[in-house]
This record gives C-alpha cells, structure tokens and sequence, in this order.
C-alpha cells in the first residue's frame, strides 16, 4: 500500500527530530496567541481614579432661608452637627416630619446644609411608596414636576406643592478627573459594583465643581439593592 503525500509542512516537520518538533510547534501557538491578543480591542485605562469612592444618600431636606426661619422661629440661628465628604457641605442639628397625602409620616429627617434657593426634599423610591406620593427621578433642583409634601417643624408647617424627588444617582468630581474619565458635565456614565451582588448602574449623571471631591452618590434602595458597605469603591467603566 502506497503512503499518502504529505503536504510540504508536513514533509518539513516529519524531518525533525521530537524535541524540535515540540519547540517548533510552541512557537508557533505562542505567536498565533500573541497575534490575537493584539487584535482585540484594548481596555481603556484610567490610572489613579479608576475606582470612585461610594456615599449613601439617606432621605433629607435642603431648604431656603425663609422656609427655615418659619419652621423654626426668626430668632433661630441654623447650626451644623457634622462636616460632609464634600467640602462646604454639612448635617445641620435640626430635622423635621415629612407627612404625605394620606398622612403618613416619617419624623426626624435631617437639613443639610447649606441654606439653599430652593425647598427639596430627597427620598428613595421605598419612602415615597410608603408616603403615598409618586416623585420623578430628577436631579437636584429640577422640581417642576416633583410631588407634594408637608413639612413639620417646632413653630409652624408648610405644605409644599412641588418638593419632593427621588435624586437621581451622580458622580461629583473636578473637571480634572472629568478629563481624566473622557466626560464632562451633564454626561451619563455607567459604573460596575463588586461583591456578591454586583450590579452595573447606568444613566449615572456626571457633575463637576473644582471645589468637590471624587465620590458617587447613591440613594439607600441602590445601596441595598448591590448590598453596599461602608468604605467600598465602585468601578467606572463607560461614558454612555
């Protein structure tokens, strides 16, 4: 019986020996490895702020001058109990009832400050169902379709028409670490949670102020939800 014919790298490679046939064939896949891996598209790399430090946002309140001084009386001075992440920003001492149309009520919710130019109350998706009001998911200021609260205080209350929102999840840098991450301002990003419950957020708003810090904020349902802990980073990963 005839032997088939081999084709000429064949031929070659019957020539030699074992041990240079199994080096022969090592280079080959290692180069053939090596050829595919820069084909593939590169990850974008983002030294020193890959990773955004995570705050939780608990419900509360930010309100104007006037607002304060008739919950709380004129002779009321509005004074800080701690200092933020966020330079400038504070908890101040007082709280006040936040009470929904059916008149359920959640007591205590903090001000933060400082004094604003507008009445905005911040609570997650889980209150408002409990309050029984339906808020958008809006960015800080946007009230003009935000939903009806009643505040409570030591002097006096005040309903509010237009307050309440659920604050939609943001990213607070500098426009240095703007540049950084390819973004600027007004932008949407997605960024990825570990752990074991990793979750990928998206429509994550961008917004930048020389004088802030890098942190991601997060309400308490989205921190639930990924099962969240103090002193965790999350990773950014695309501007959308």
């Amino acid at each position: 019986m005839s032997t088939p014919e081999l084709c000429g790298c064949t031929r070659q490679h019957h020539s030699l020996t074992h041990d240079a046939l199994v080096d022969l064939i090592t280079e080959e896949i290692t180069a053939m490895l090596r050829d595919a891996g820069t084909s593939r598209r590169q990850p974008v790399a983002y030294p020193l702020y890959a990773a955004i430090p995570v705050g939780v946002s608990n419900r509360h309140i930010h309100l104007t001058p006037a607002t304060f001084h008739r919950l709380f009386g004129e002779d009321t001075a509005f004074e800080v109990m701690r200092p933020l992440f966020q330079p400038g920003e504070f908890a101040s001492q007082h709280v006040l009832t936040i009470v929904g149309p059916k008149l359920r009520s959640i007591p205590n919710v903090r001000i933060l400050g400082p004094l604003r130019t507008y009445d905005q109350v911040e609570v997650s998706l889980t209150d408002a169902i409990f309050l029984g009001i339906d808020p958008p998911v809006a960015n800080s200021g946007s009230l003009g379709k935000a939903a009806p609260l009643t505040l409570v205080g030591p002097k006096s209350s005040l309903y509010l028409d237009r307050c309440a929102i659920v604050a939609n999840r943001h990213i607070h840098m500098t426009t240095k670490d703007a540049e950084r991450f390819g973004v600027k301002n007004g932008d949407y990003c997605r960024v990825r949670v570990g752990g074991e419950k990793g979750t990928i957020f998206e429509h994550v708003l961008i917004r930048t102020n020389d004088s802030w810090k890098l942190q991601i904020h997060l309400d308490t349902d989205d921190a639930n939800a990924a099962n969240i802990r103090n002193d965790i980073d999350v990773e950014f990963l695309e501007r959308m």
